[in-house]
């Protein structure tokens, strides 16, 4: 297949480098399981719907994908956590680094979540921007010029190791990959990396991986859209909430008709959770406000 590219930030890309099976594979993989006696389904649409939507994920793992990635080192890390990827990485001891690094944008530029220990939030004005990204860039020039003193071979006799030489380069520092993984996981990715908690720059990856997979996949990308991606679970004890407050909520408010009623509700669930304990956490009624706003 053509090699397909998404250029990221500077210096980064999302290369989608080959596919392996469709939308007919999974189709295929799925009706296995049916024997004789069994009711025969002919439609692919509407099995590997069907297979989303009841979780029925073995057909959807025949499929995979195949990238080549160009990344900050920091979001290599956060893309090495998905273990069920198959992936080879630039080596720094055999090879020596690259001199691209990342300065965010000032759009990425926030403070430290007051909420959110691992997150960023709110805004701050652009003359803080400019400090910090200066800051940034000071740091990463020392840093590429401390790294190729290190390696020069007119430093010492021969120069330092590759391997330890490194070790002096920051986090922003490029590296690239091969990463392969089955449909079903990188769904798994694209739900977690692409959600809004997510940092801004993997986000950036994961939506441009996403976007160059879909035309390979458009029944089964379709049908994580419709019941993994787009759609939101609710624990047993924020069920037994919802109930109660659609059971209760016309009866409290004296209230009819349409208009406004996902403000209305929302609010009531707020006054619920100061009444009636349902077995929820602080920051649990904190999240059933959101999924439901």
């Amino acid at each position: 297949m053509e090699i397909q590219e998404t250029k990221i930030h500077e210096h980064g890309f999302v290369r989608l480098v080959d596919t392996m099976g469709s939308d007919g594979d999974i189709a295929d993989a799925a009706r296995v399981s049916y024997g004789k006696g069994t009711r025969a389904v002919s439609d692919n649409r509407n099995l590997i719907r069907y297979l989303m939507r009841h979780k029925h994920t073995s057909p959807i793992e025949m499929a995979s994908v195949k990238f080549h990635l160009k990344l900050p080192i920091f979001i290599m890390r956060q893309l090495i956590r998905h273990r069920t990827a198959s992936v080879n990485e630039y080596s720094g001891r055999y090879s020596v680094m690259s001199d691209d690094f990342y300065v965010p944008e000032k759009e990425y530029i926030k403070p430290q979540s007051q909420t959110n220990k691992q997150g960023s939030d709110g805004d701050l004005v652009d003359s803080w921007k400019d400090k910090y990204k200066q800051i940034i860039r000071d740091i990463t020039l020392r840093t590429s010029i401390a790294y190729k003193a290190l390696v020069d071979p007119g430093f010492g006799t021969l120069g330092l190791s590759r391997e330890l030489s490194r070790i002096v380069l920051p986090v922003s520092n490029y590296t690239e990959c091969y990463w392969k993984i089955d449909l079903h996981n990188f769904f798994h990715f694209c739900r977690l990396r692409m959600d809004s908690h997510a940092q801004q720059e993997i986000r950036d990856y994961a939506i441009a991986m996403y976007e160059l997979a879909k035309p390979h996949f458009p029944i089964a990308t379709e049908a994580f859209e419709d019941y993994s991606l787009g759609s939101k679970s609710f624990s047993r004890m924020e069920m037994d909430v919802l109930k109660y407050a659609f059971e209760t909520f016309a009866e409290v408010q004296n209230y009819s008709g349409y208009d406004g009623y996902c403000d209305k509700i929302t609010d009531y669930i707020d006054s619920i959770s100061k009444i009636k304990d349902f077995g929820l956490g602080k920051r649990e009624w904190i999240e059933l406000k959101e999924k439901f706003k």
